[in-house]
């Protein structure tokens, strides 16, 4: 397992999505203490499940979403700290206030930035631990992007397998009752 990305004790989920196991003798499944209230209330567990999938899936899909936006962003950042360290001499630019709004200012050679961390924070760093902090995130974002993925790739097969799952219980409730009442028909 080691090299593969995924943490040894958790293999198949970072996120500790529980797996969904594939009936594969509905027969024996329908005759467990655990589904002795009948097919009907089977199919509603195996709805709720499928259900509980899908909500997570939306909540790592906007998760991905998220950090699909940051990483640019941190790039985009450390590319003018390593330009603003660079820099020997007064530069004339631009700065988007808003969409579609500039403004022209003169930036000095400086040795300090001011990082916006959010809930209303901004700190001062010098340049060098600007471009360290930045890095580390847009690599923490990185890591947290291919966990995500990951973890979407398995709830994509979990629902799949419920969704078969529900089939094959449902498929068999109808057989079992068409012998029930005399009228089996060919597969």
């Amino acid at each position: 397992m080691e090299g593969d990305g995924v943490e040894p004790s958790n293999p198949k989920s970072y996120s500790g999505i529980p797996e969904a196991e594939f009936v594969d003798n509905v027969d024996e499944f329908m005759k467990s203490p655990v589904n002795a209230e009948g097919v009907d209330v089977v199919l509603k567990s195996l709805d709720e499940k499928h259900r509980k999938y899908k909500v997570m899936e939306y909540t790592l899909a906007t998760k991905r979403r998220r950090l699909r936006q940051q990483i640019p962003d941190l790039a985009r950042t450390i590319e003018v700290i390593e330009k603003l360290k660079e820099q020997k001499e007064e530069v004339e630019t631009q700065f988007l206030l808003s969409d579609q709004v500039f403004v022209k200012a003169n930036v000095p050679p400086t040795k300090s930035v001011c990082l916006w961390l959010g809930a209303n924070v901004m700190l001062e760093y010098s340049l060098e631990d600007a471009e360290k902090l930045l890095t580390t995130n847009m690599e923490t974002a990185q890591e947290n992007l291919n966990q995500v993925e990951h973890d979407l790739d398995f709830l994509r097969d979990q629902c799949t397998t419920t969704e078969v799952n529900m089939a094959r219980v449902y498929n068999w409730d109808v057989k079992k009752r068409q012998a029930a009442s005399g009228r089996i028909t060919a597969c």
